[in-house]
């Protein structure tokens, strides 16, 4: 085991930290707002919206993200509308379909993780809110999403860890984050265990502050019945 390389390796790691915590924190927040609104598809009455949702949700589920990741980065490349489209200054661009990969991927998850939140939620509380003079879309965003968020806190946090696992992914279509750098490494030294093993280290770490915080955020703000 030659730890001096594990060293280098890790420094050398470390400078795809700030393109990774680019690439996490943007799919997060992005498949964040996508995911209510697929929630809010997922619960509404109009037959075309529900039935899209939950496609949209068991597409996603069932099929691997490495698997979407090539569909969106080499598939839709395929298309002459898409490259003649105004779409197409995005999706030519590794960065961006990365992160719309990601995006899409975890909006999917977190939609299912959401809606269990709303169902674990006392039911009449909507009604209640709507008496009080609420529309049924108000009393979603004031009453019931937050509460679901706050119900939620537990298993989002997993999805977190699992998105900072699965973002190592984009590196296939060349992107330079921390994997994408150890690959390089890889490529030059042909000692795959030392550079993974400081690749492992970094991951490690990024996974126990993730977890260290969302563990004093569901002390604070997880509801007890």
């Amino acid at each position: 085991m030659n730890f001096n390389l594990i060293y280098e390796s890790f420094l050398d790691i470390l400078k795809g930290l700030g393109a990774s915590l680019e690439i996490i924190i943007l799919s997060l927040f992005l498949g964040l707002l996508l995911s209510v609104g697929i929630v809010m598809m997922r619960l509404t009455k109009n037959i075309v919206l529900n039935s899209f949702s939950r496609s949209f949700v068991f597409v996603i589920r069932g099929t691997p993200l490495l698997v979407q990741i090539y569909f969106i980065y080499y598939g839709l490349a395929q298309f002459t509308a898409i490259r003649e489209s105004f779409i197409w200054i995005v999706l030519k661009e590794p960065f961006w379909c990365g992160v719309l990969a990601l995006t899409i991927n975890t909006s999917a998850y977190t939609s299912e993780i959401i809606r269990s939140g709303l169902n674990s939620i006392i039911k009449g509380q909507a009604e209640s809110a709507v008496a009080f003079g609420m529309n049924k879309f108000q009393a979603f965003k004031r009453i019931l999403l937050p509460q679901a968020i706050r119900q939620s806190i537990p298993a989002y946090s997993n999805e977190i860890i699992l998105m900072i696992k699965a973002s190592s992914l984009v590196s296939v279509i060349t992107i330079m984050e921390m994997t994408g750098i150890a690959r390089k490494i890889i490529s030059k030294t042909f000692a795959p265990i030392e550079v993974f093993i400081a690749a492992g280290i970094i991951y490690l770490a990024l996974n126990y502050l993730v977890t260290v915080i969302f563990k004093k955020i569901e002390k604070k703000y997880t509801i007890s019945y």
